[in-house]
């Protein structure tokens, strides 16, 4: 029996579009404030690239959800802007791995704190309980639909 609570549209263009574009236009202007020439989609590379330095392009794509051509084009832009440089893997050389420099090491911090000063007034008022919640639900409806 379907469980869909949600009129026609609903779910995919309030929960999942309306929050995740209010939330990284706040983060891009924030990032714009404090100078960091950044986008979010290059933030986003970076971000799990500060999480494990030196991984391949393939592990950006799956960690990022993008695909080749987008993960290529990131990389190819930061790599202009010196914040990562590409690496051929010892084990396949048809691979890159990409790790950041120290341009990128300096602004993890500045750029995490935005991230959570960000997140933190987008969930203003809500309970945290609430939070947890929302956050297990995504999860399981990402979990049934990869």
């Amino acid at each position: 029996m379907p469980n869909n609570q949600f009129k026609k549209g609903e779910l995919y263009s309030f929960i999942t579009g309306k929050a995740s574009t209010a939330i990284a236009r706040r983060l891009q202007k924030k990032f714009n404030s404090a100078q960091l020439n950044l986008t979010i989609e290059q933030w986003s590379v970076l971000y799990h690239l500060w999480k494990e330095d030196g991984i391949s392009q393939q592990e950006l794509c799956n960690a990022t959800f993008r695909d080749k051509p987008s993960i290529t084009r990131l990389v190819d832009n930061l790599e202009k802007l010196k914040l990562v440089k590409r690496v051929a893997s010892k084990e396949d050389r048809r691979m890159n791995m990409i790790y950041l420099t120290p341009e990128a090491r300096k602004m993890q911090e500045a750029s995490m704190d935005l991230a959570e000063e960000t997140l933190n007034e987008a969930l203003t008022g809500v309970p945290a309980d609430q939070v947890e919640i929302c956050k297990a639900v995504l999860q399981i409806v990402y979990d049934n639909l990869k």
